[in-house]
């Protein structure tokens, strides 16, 4: 016999549900992280076409007129393009340095936010403590 459901409940769960994902979502740390991930993206793009447009055609020309996207090697039936793969370690290795220079630039500013510790006041010192430090200079003195 088949289960009826009653829609009310399953409105009011869909509801909740919804708001549980309302909540999430709003988060500060989910939206960041969306953020970083679409400019993450279109970064990765540039870097792609600074590496392929214009490093490699550099170093191609550094090293008498050599084209990296070429470069294969053929093994039987397959081709392995390891010119393709220079040119993606290099579009990694410029990606890396970009994020290490940015993390650097973060630290710095961070350092500079960051309040620096005051002097510590000076202390007080009772009467006891000042009376008890002449009678041992006294007796040092003896």
């Amino acid at each position: 016999m088949a289960k009826i459901v009653n829609i009310k409940d399953g409105l009011n769960a869909a509801t909740k549900e919804l708001g549980s994902f309302k909540k999430f979502i709003s988060r500060g740390n989910v939206v960041d992280m969306a953020v970083g991930v679409i400019i993450g993206g279109a970064f990765g793009k540039i870097v792609t076409s600074l590496v392929n447009d214009i490093v490699m055609p550099l170093i191609g020309l550094i090293l008498g007129k050599l084209d990296f996207a070429t470069l294969s090697v053929k093994i039987g039936d397959s081709e392995i393009k390891y010119g393709s793969f220079i040119q993606t370690v290099v579009d990694f290795l410029i990606v890396a340095l970009c994020i290490f220079l940015v993390i650097e630039l973060f630290e710095k500013f961070k350092k500079k936010e960051e309040p620096k510790a005051e002097d510590p006041a000076p202390v007080v010192k009772s009467d006891e403590a000042v009376l008890l430090e002449e009678i041992r200079d006294l007796l040092k003195n003896k």
